[in-house]
Formats: structure tokens, C-alpha cells, sequence
């Protein structure tokens, strides 16, 4: 069975970014896909450091739980980043842990190659189309396919809990993840 991995980068344990990704969960696995949420919440996630050893052992060797998600990755048909934006731009983190997978994708066996995705946003006010941009390069540059949908992938939040208040942002998700999912089994047949 195809599946797709959805990244959380909140460091909220009940963060308006995860409410986001269970409901595109929902629609992914209506669809038939699987799909799992794993978080950054809890990790140090550290920048890239050059090392090139991924060129030789084929997995990161900071020794942050990257790898973990990295080996998901490699199984899987499908990646949805989801981000809250601090101060107008994604988290560090989640920028860390993007740059590093697709170090270790483009300097090994290229597991991004043909995945679906993109990526989506959350905030409480601006920043949100930057965060898009940003983290839409890491899409493009490992020769990734992004679904669309019939908006940004942008969710406007401000508390903890209200995700779900912003209907037109949420729907978008919802398409984004019936996208994503039916994009897979189109390019898997």
C-alpha cells in the first residue's frame, strides 16, 4: 500500500500545525493511502554540517533522530512538511531537517525521486507564503512532485486549538491531501 509521511515541526504537543495535518491525514487515507504523522516536537534537530559521510554510510550521522524519519521516507510514496511560522519564515528546525534529507536523497539512492507532496503553513498572521516558497525549494530541487490545491496550503491560526476555525484554509488542506493522495496512485500505476 502506497503511503504518505506528513511531518509536524511544531514543538506544541496539541499545536494547531498537528490538528492541520490529521485532518489531511483524513482525506490521504480515504483515498486508500496510508498515512502517518511523525513530529519534530521533542528532537534537537541540527543543520547540516557538510560532512558528506551520507555519501558513504547513506544516512546522516548527526545522532538526532533524523535518521529514523529519513528511513520512513525511504518506504514511502509521499511527504507532507507541515511548518507554524515564527517570526515571518518556518521554523529552524524543520528548514534543518529538510536540508539534511535531501543531502542524504540527492548524495545516495535518491529516495525523493518521483515522491508527491508540498508543503503547508501555519500562522497567525503573515509569513505564510514565505514559509510556502521556502519550503516548496526543497520539493523542486529533489526532483519532487507538489500537488496543488484550489489555495495555498495555508491554514490561519492563533491559539492553540483553533486551527479548525479557519474553514477555507482547512478545506484547501483537505483537497491538498485527496490531491496528494490520488497523484500517488496515478504515478504508481
Amino acid at each position: 500500500m502506497s503511503k504518505v509521511i506528513l511531518l509536524n515541526a511544531s514543538p506544541r504537543k496539541n499545536s494547531n500545525t498537528k490538528m492541520v495535518l490529521e485532518e489531511c491525514a483524513k482525506e490521504i487515507e480515504k483515498e486508500g493511502v496510508e498515512a502517518e504523522i511523525i513530529t519534530l516536537r521533542g528532537k534537537k534537530i541540527q543543520s547540516c554540517i557538510a560532512c558528506d559521510k551520507c555519501m558513504e554510510k547513506g544516512n546522516c550521522v548527526l545522532p538526532d533522530g533524523l535518521d529514523e524519519i529519513i528511513d520512513k521516507l525511504r518506504e514511502a510514496d509521499g511527504f507532507i512538511p507541515a511548518a507554524p511560522v515564527y517570526f515571518g519564515t518556518a521554523r529552524g528546525d524543520i528548514m534543518a531537517a529538510l536540508q539534511r534529507i535531501g543531502r542524504v536523497s540527492r548524495h545516495g539512492d535518491k529516495f525523493l525521486d518521483w515522491m508527491v507532496g508540498g508543503p503547508i503553513a501555519v500562522a497567525r498572521r503573515g509569513g505564510v507564503t514565505l514559509t510556502l516558497q521556502e519550503m516548496s525549494m526543497f520539493f523542486t530541487i529533489n526532483n519532487m512532485i507538489i500537488a496543488g490545491s484550489n489555495y495555498w496550503n495555508m491554514v490561519i491560526a492563533g491559539a492553540e486549538g483553533t486551527a479548525l476555525e479557519d474553514e477555507e484554509g482547512i478545506e484547501t488542506i483537505r483537497l491538498f491531501g485527496r490531491n496528494v493522495a490520488q497523484l500517488i496512485k496515478k504515478v504508481r500505476d
